[in-house]
């Protein structure tokens, strides 16, 4: 059984920072590639950031890059999400996902088989 779990979300003021933690398990986490995606309200899930299993390749978003930085330990099966600078407009559930072949900020999330249950991170002006 594949769980993705999802944590480190919360409330901060524009211009803090926050870091997501997502942590696997049911999976061979080294062989996967691995998101964030996220999705505010009457929105579209959108994408973030990915890694490759071997932090070799790296694809961010032109709304965040920049400021959040992607990073995957695969000796603690988990992969983070350093944000800083934040802004209003990152106000969303980060939802973290993993699949075996690369994803980048074209890939659908459609496409994606795991998904973990999401983290609120709110940001107030």
């Amino acid at each position: 059984q594949v769980q993705l779990i999802e944590s480190g979300g919360g409330l901060v003021q524009a211009g803090g920072s926050l870091r997501l933690s997502c942590v696997a398990s049911g999976i061979i986490f080294r062989s996967y590639y691995m998101a964030w995606f996220r999705q505010a309200p009457g929105t579209e899930r959108e994408f973030v950031a990915a890694i490759s299993w071997g932090n070799v390749t790296i694809d961010y978003s032109a709304s965040v890059k920049g400021r959040f930085t992607i990073s995957r330990d695969n000796t603690k099966n988990t992969v983070y999400l350093q944000m800083n600078d934040l802004k209003p407009e990152d106000t969303a559930v980060y939802y973290c996902a993993a699949r075996l072949t690369k994803i980048t900020l074209y890939t659908p999330s459609t496409e994606l088989p795991y998904w973990g249950q999401g983290t609120q991170v709110t940001v107030s002006s």
